[in-house]
């Protein structure tokens, strides 16, 4: 089963493939995954908060909202040495990509993001994949840290649209997607998902993957977040996600888009070793590894290297398939 890779995806073909008995859907997408990835590689990445905490933003899952009263510990944005010693740090301890994230509503042209430009500088001379979170850019913006190395954005879409302004009022959907055709159109790779847990019914996660599998060309990373409810948060209440529900979004999300990297990320530390070969077997070939993922508790290095392990799986290369337009060390 070698699926095409379509862009012209319609809503009611999403619905039809995510609402398949689990077993069938989880079936069909790791025989696609088996077509288009190497399956015993997982992509390992590690992400850092270089600016912590204060953001204006009212994202109603997020501990560094500064609206929110979760006990985070604000700081300005980190040394640009401290930053290249902690990538160098997850190198040997076998990340490829490396993620700087800095909450912040959207880039400034700056002193601060002269450092971010300097700390991409510095990570991609490691030989690093490097991407950044920094919230919304422009085209400009987005040509600079790509003239620098940067390799990936991340700009997560959260959830569909219909269901993002109860999230969400700060900004709107159309600004996330603006944000991902900036940066498309300096060239970079696009990283970009969202977040199970919010309150959404099923209706809205077909509706993020239709928006996801219809962008053209697709995102080249997708991750697939479970929340992580954070006490001082308006969600800091909602119940633990399903295991299998995050196996349903990840193989559907492979089916969608086979060439993707569909990561397990955020509530990876809530599932049992099982859970995540579920997840793995669905189509997911990319993690976060390290014990912190930005303000929130992750899986750390020693207990992912005893699942990889178990699963035999190892980690993936980087740069592996790059486009030839984009920066390699």
């Amino acid at each position: 089963m070698c699926a095409a890779i379509r862009s012209d995806w319609s809503l009611d073909e999403v619905r039809e493939l995510y609402h398949q008995p689990l077993l069938e859907l989880i079936f069909q997408a790791a025989t696609v995954h088996r077509a288009y990835q190497a399956t015993a590689e997982v992509q390992v990445c590690t992400l850092l908060s270089v600016k912590t905490g204060g953001c204006p933003e009212d994202c109603a899952y997020c501990p560094q909202a500064a609206r929110y009263q979760t006990g985070v510990n604000v700081h300005k944005l980190l040394p640009i040495e401290e930053v290249v010693a902690a990538a160098a740090e997850a190198k040997a301890k076998g990340s490829t990509r490396f993620c700087l994230g800095a909450a912040w509503r959207e880039v400034r042209d700056n002193r601060d993001f002269d450092q971010i430009i300097d700390m991409v500088r510095g990570v991609n001379a490691l030989g690093l994949e490097v991407c950044c979170t920094l919230g919304m850019l422009t085209e400009e913006q987005a040509i600079r840290l790509k003239e620098a190395g940067l390799y990936a954005y991340n700009h997560n879409l959260d959830t569909s649209e219909e269901h993002y302004g109860e999230i969400i009022s700060t900004r709107t959907y159309q600004d996330r997607l603006r944000t991902l055709a900036n940066t498309r159109r300096a060239g970079l790779t696009l990283c970009t998902g969202g977040i199970v847990g919010l309150g959404e019914s099923d209706e809205d996660r077909i509706g993020l993957l239709h928006t996801l599998a219809t962008l053209d060309p697709h995102p080249e990373s997708v991750p697939i977040n479970a929340l992580v409810a954070v006490e001082g948060t308006p969600l800091a209440d909602q119940p633990p996600v399903d295991a299998l529900v995050m196996a349903r979004m990840i193989a559907t999300a492979r089916l969608l888009m086979p060439r993707a990297m569909v990561r397990l990320s955020a509530g990876r530390v809530n599932m049992s070793d099982a859970d995540q070969a579920l997840c793995f077997l669905a189509g997911a070939n990319s993690i976060f590894a390290g014990d912190r993922l930005l303000t929130t508790p992750n899986n750390g290095t020693d207990r992912d290297g005893a699942l990889f392990a178990r699963l035999g799986l190892s980690p993936r290369p980087a740069f592996k398939d790059v486009p030839a337009e984009l920066p390699h060390p």
